[in-house]
Parts: structure tokens; sequence; C-alpha cells
């Protein structure tokens, strides 16, 4: 009997497929979950389905830590949205599928499984992750056998399969962000439930009272929240309780998904926004002019690169050194504020700042005026010849 690993959550999809790969693709199925930052029972829950299904050997892995250090403060330098939101699950899809692959070779497993759809992301990022590191055979068995939701719950309910009740809607959280979709929230215009929310409050019921703090930055990742210094897994989670107590981070868009599908998403992602906004404030401080534009299109080549499951792209790794070399300035303190949903940089200072006091003053003499008069008689030549020669009339 050949032998699977199957990325699994305990969910519906991957749950239906510890059965589907045992009766219909005749292998035996070892299961495992890599935690990311999910809830403590989403970490539990899994080891405990795989043994009611019968599932003889489970694993649990721990990537929080590397998933915080080696993507997240990657993905900070890089301040990586995607289309308006910072990357939480795509940024975590190949940390998992590379922790599969491990144990897939440590098992000496023919194949790989995945609990993914035809119609989502996930079937990227996982595959091309898979395929960089492993010759190992790939199956999706909701894909392969094109099964329904209805389908896949029926299938469940036949042979006995233990389904979480509680859960409304589809959730994918990491330490990172939490996605929200499905059920209601497939009519975009219908506003989202507040029960759907966990990590943040509504604007109304945020505090009335706003809370100062100054996040300090050591080349270009976050290291200590009011001068006490943290790492890297502890400041995250501390930024979200922060940000999320003040209703900041909830984020409801329509968003392109790889094959061309529009889907309506709900992100949570109060520590992530409040982090890049600093970063973003120190980066005005410290880069070029020159810089800070082509900052704009590393950002976007970036996010779109993890965002279609390209991790191991060379193009990412080229862009890290890039980025690496001009976050070495991004150095320094930003304080904030906030308030009912909303961030304010109220000051920043850095050993490599690029302000000078003195030379913007309009007090300042240092700097002879009369001296801009060239500069400024032929400045938007090509414009004045346009309009003199194609504007006659």
């Amino acid at each position: 009997m050949e032998k699977v690993v199957l990325a699994f959550s305990g969910g519906l999809d991957t749950s239906v497929c510890v059965k589907l790969l045992q009766e219909k693709y005749n292998m035996e199925v070892i299961t495992a979950c890599v935690d990311v930052g999910q809830p403590k029972d989403e970490i539990e829950r899994p080891a405990q389905v795989a043994k009611e299904i019968g599932v003889k050997k489970h694993y649990t892995i721990d990537a929080k830590h590397e998933f915080a250090e080696e993507f997240i403060f990657r993905a900070i330098k890089a301040n990586a949205m995607y289309e308006g939101y910072p990357l939480s699950t795509s940024l975590a899809r190949p940390l998992i599928a590379m922790k599969i692959v491990e144990i897939a070779e440590k098992e000496g497993a023919d194949a790989i499984a995945h609990g993914c759809t035809g119609k989502g992301n996930d079937q990227f990022r996982f595959e091309s992750t898979i395929r960089s590191g492993s010759l190992c055979s790939i199956i999706a068995p909701v894909r392969d056998l094109s099964l329904t939701r209805t389908e896949e719950m029926d299938y469940a309910k036949e042979n006995s399969i233990p389904l979480p009740s509680d859960k409304l809607y589809s959730i994918d959280e990491n330490v990172w962000g939490r996605s929200i979709e499905g059920d209601i929230l497939e009519d975009p215009m219908v506003e989202t439930p507040e029960e759907a929310f966990e990590w943040t409050v509504s604007t109304e019921n945020a505090p009335h009272k706003a809370q100062y703090l100054a996040i300090t930055f050591n080349d270009g990742v976050p290291v200590a929240i009011d001068g006490k210094k943290m790492g890297a897994l502890e400041i995250i989670i501390e930024c979200n309780r922060i940000a999320g107590l003040h209703g900041i981070g909830r984020i409801d868009i329509i968003e392109n998904r790889i094959i061309g599908l529009k889907s309506r998403e709900n992100y949570e992602t109060p520590g992530a926004i409040l982090i890049i906004t600093a970063h973003k404030a120190l980066e005005q401080l410290t880069l070029t002019r020159e810089e800070l534009k082509f900052v704009e299109t590393i950002s976007q080549t970036y996010s779109e690169i993890v965002y279609n499951g390209l991790w191991h792209e060379p193009l990412r790794e080229d862009l890290d050194c890039i980025i690496d070399n001009m976050q070495k300035r991004v150095t320094g303190v930003v304080k904030l504020k906030l308030h009912k949903g909303s961030i304010r940089t109220l000051g920043r200072e850095s050993p490599f700042s690029l302000y000078s006091e003195e030379a913007v003053s309009f007090e300042d003499k240092e700097m002879d005026q009369r001296e801009i008069a060239g500069m400024v008689k032929n400045y938007g030549l090509q414009a004045a010849c346009y309009q003199r020669v194609c504007k006659k009339d």
C-alpha cells in the first residue's frame, strides 16, 4: 500500500480527504498539521479527528517562530499588501507545504495530498511549493473528484466523519491575519455580522480614550514597543492585541483570485496594519525619493509573487536582497496614536534620517535662494514646448 502525507486541518475538506484517500485511492494516510499561529483548539482538534477517523500516524509541527522570523518579517520589510490588505494566508502556505515535504521525505511517502478545491488560490500555493522541493506525486481529492460542499457534507455523514458544528464561515487563521469568507458573506451586499470578528472590536465599542505608543525598528523590522524589547512572535501578538482593541485592521474587499474569479473576502489584520503603517512612516524619513518610488514597485511585485504562490520564484529572493540592503537604514522609532479604528503617525526619528530641519527652515541662509532661479527657469521645458507647438489655437 502506497503512503500519502495529507496536509490536515481537521475541517470538512481535509477530513473527507482522509477517507477518500483510504477508500478510493487505497493509500495509507499520514496526516500533518502545521502550527503557524492558529487557535489552540485548531491545533489539538486535528490530532483528535485523525485518530477518530483511523489515521495511524499524525504529526503536529510548531512553526510559529519560523513563520514570524522568516516569512512575516520579510513581508514587513517589503510592505507586502495585495489589493489593499496585508498578506496572511498566502504567506503561510509555502511554509506549511515545506513542512509537509519534510515529513513525506522522512516517511518515504509516495504522494502528498491537500484538500484544496479547484476554485481557490491554495492549490497553486501548495503545489508550486511541493514541486519545488519534492518528486512526490500530488493528489487533490476534492478537486479531482469535483466535489461540491453539499456532496462533501453527505459523504462525511455517511462515513461518520466528525466535523466542527459551530462554524458558520470558512475561516483561515495564523498569527499574521484572519480571513473570513463563505455562507451569507458570498453576497457582497450583506454587511459582515459582528460575530464574525474575533481579533477586533467595532469602532463603536473601541475605547473613547486614545492610546499612544512607540514602535522601535531595527533593519526594517519591529524590535520593541514603548522601549520594551520583544522577539518576533511576541511583538506580532502584542501588536494584534493593541490594534484590535482600538478597532483597527478590519478589511472587506472584492478580491481577484489567481484563476480570475472575484470573491468577497473579510480580513482581520490589526497587528499587520499597525506595523506596516509605522514601517512606511520610518521609510519616508530614511529612504531617498528614488528609493521610495522603487519601493512601491517592489512592494506590488513582491506581494503578487507571494499571493500567486510563487515563494520559490528566484525573483522573490532577488527582491529580498534589494530590500535587505535598503532596510539597513530603516532603523529608528515611530510614535503613533490609535483611536477608534484610526492610526495617526505623530513622530519619527532615526540615526539615518535624511530630514534636515535647518535646511528646510524658512530662516535658513546657508542655501542661497537665488541660485535656484536657473533651475526653475528651465523646469517643465518640454511641457512648455508642447503647449506652443500643439495648442496654437
